[in-house]
C-alpha cells in the first residue's frame, strides 16, 4: 500500500517510534492522527506534521471507539490503523501486583482488540486497509526480568498472525513490527546489562519508522529490526532445549549484572 493520501491513526505517536512513525508517514502524503495519553506530546507532534492530535486512554474501550470515530469525522475513513502504544511495566509473577498485569493486558493487547472493533468493519466493506502492530522480540523470544511484558507481546505476535490469516482474502494487509532494542524511554539505559547483552544491536527510531514504511509498501507481514534477529528465531525454531538453555545462560548474566 502506497502512504500518499491515506488516512493514518498511529497510537503512542507522542514519541518514540510512535512519533517518528508519524513524521515518515507524513512525508509520505498521509494524513496522520496521532494519538497518545499524552495529550501536550501528542499536539506538538500533530503540529510538527501538519496532523491531528487525538489525546486518549488507550485502556479504555469507550475513548477508544470516540477516538476512531472522531479520526473519520475529520480526516476520513481510516486506511492504516498502526497500534503501536505499549508499555513494560512489570517483573516476575511472585512480586508483579495483578493490578500491573490487568493494566499492561489492557494497554498492550486490548487497546489494539478495541481499535480493530472500530476499524474494521469500515475496511471490510471498502475490501481494503492496513493494520500495523507493534511487539516486540519479545513476543516472538521473550524477555528476561519480565513476564509481563513478553506475555503481552507474545498474545499481540498471536493477534496479528490470525488477523493476517484470516482476513488477507478480504483485503485487509497486516503487518507486525517486532523491534529488538531502540532508543527510547522504554529501554532506558542503553549500558545497562540487559541492552548491553540482551536488546540487539540499539536502533534509532527514525530507523525503525523507515522500516515500517518500507514494510508497508511492500505488504510484508514481519518487520525485523536488525538480521541478528532472524538468526535468533532460527536458533528457536531449529533447537528449542539448546535455545532453552542459552537464554537460562544469558539470564544468569544479566543477574549478575555482567
Amino acid at each position: 500500500m502506497k502512504l500518499e493520501k491515506k488516512v493514518a491513526v498511529i497510537t503512542g505517536a507522542a514519541s518514540g517510534i510512535g512519533a517518528a512513525s508519524a513524521r515518515a508517514f507524513a512525508k509520505r502524503g498521509a494524513r496522520v492522527a496521532v494519538v497518545d495519553v499524552n495529550a501536550d506530546g501528542a499536539r506538538a507532534v500533530a503540529k510538527e506534521i501538519g496532523g491531528l492530535a487525538l489525546p486518549c486512554d488507550l485502556a479504555r474501550e469507550a475513548e477508544v471507539t470516540a477516538m476512531i470515530a472522531e479520526a473519520e469525522k475529520k480526516l476520513g475513513p481510516i486506511d492504516v490503523l498502526f497500534n503501536n502504544a505499549g508499555v513494560a511495566t512489570g517483573g516476575d509473577p511472585l512480586h508483579t501486583p495483578i493490578s500491573v498485569w490487568d493494566s499492561q493486558w489492557q494497554i498492550n493487547v486490548m487497546s489494539h482488540v478495541y481499535a480493530l472493533r472500530a476499524v474494521l468493519p469500515g475496511m471490510l466493506a471498502r475490501r481494503s486497509g492496513y493494520l500495523v502492530h507493534t511487539a516486540s522480540m519479545a513476543g516472538i523470544l521473550t524477555s528476561q526480568g519480565n513476564l509481563t511484558y513478553a506475555a503481552t507481546k507474545h498474545a499481540v505476535v498471536g493477534l496479528a498472525e490470525w488477523l493476517s490469516i484470516t482476513y488477507h482474502d478480504k483485503g485487509i494487509r497486516v503487518s507486525l513490527l517486532a523491534p529488538l532494542g531502540v532508543r527510547t524511554p522504554m529501554l532506558g539505559d542503553v549500558n545497562s546489562a540487559f541492552a548491553r547483552n540482551a536488546a540487539g544491536p540499539i536502533k534509532e527510531p527514525e530507523e525503525v519508522a523507515e522500516m515500517v514504511v518500507e514494510a508497508i509498501d511492500a505488504e510484508r507481514f514481519l518487520i525485523l529490526t536488525d538480521p541478528i534477529a532472524q538468526k535468533w528465531m532460527n536458533n528457536k525454531n531449529n533447537d528449542l532445549e539448546r535455545w532453552l538453555e542459552g537464554m537460562r545462560r544469558l539470564q544468569k548474566t544479566l543477574e549478575g549484572g555482567a
